[in-house]
């Protein structure tokens, strides 16, 4: 099984990836992209997966691991295999506040248009979502970031559930940083 998390970007991807390592799954990342203000524990990125679908002899390589990868890939992942996706999701506010934070502050000249963000990503989630419920070789879980900052043993437990795998919750709930809950509704 290959553990796939995804979702919109700042949506708490690298949370998840967090999570999953300190419940005793090992992350498949290159360390290529380093912790920055913007994600000051990691990002936990595999470059190699941008190369999908042109590129799938990593695949191997990522079973038993967790890997992350932008949602708009999971379209490209090769059918011949089954994937768990673990989908995050957060109120759309918020990964707006976040996102143009993150985006301002590599480039303090940019103009950023909430209001396209918002319709681009939200036709976006329509569209993958109502995708990942036809797919017989992705089976999905979406989980809330704010649910989790709420609640980190339930997040916790229902991922353990839904990958059916031994988890240690409580690492799981430790590895929960509620500092860098910064972009709050």
């Amino acid at each position: 099984m290959i553990t796939i998390v995804s979702g919109l970007p700042r949506s708490g991807t690298s949370l998840m990836m967090k999570m999953l390592e300190a419940g005793g799954i090992a992350a498949l990342t290159d360390e290529v992209r380093s912790a920055d203000i913007d994600n000051p524990k990691g990002y936990y990125e595999f470059e190699r997966v941008k190369q999908l679908p042109n590129d799938t002899t990593w695949l191997p390589e990522a079973e038993g691991k967790a890997v992350k990868m932008v949602s708009t890939l999971l379209y490209d992942l090769p059918s011949d295999r089954q994937y768990k996706v673990i989908f995050m999701r957060r109120a759309m506010p918020e990964i707006l506040a976040s996102q143009t934070k993150m985006l301002l502050r590599r480039n303090k000249d940019m103009i950023v248009n909430d209001s396209e963000m918002k319709e681009l990503f939200e036709g976006h989630l329509k569209n993958i979502t109502a995708w990942l419920q036809q797919q017989t070789h992705l089976k999905t879980l979406e989980i809330w970031y704010n649910d989790i900052m709420k609640q980190p043993a339930v997040a916790a437990q229902k991922i353990k559930d839904f990958l059916g795998i031994d988890l240690d919750i409580k690492n799981m709930m430790n590895s929960v940083d509620e500092s860098l809950y910064r972009n709050k509704l």
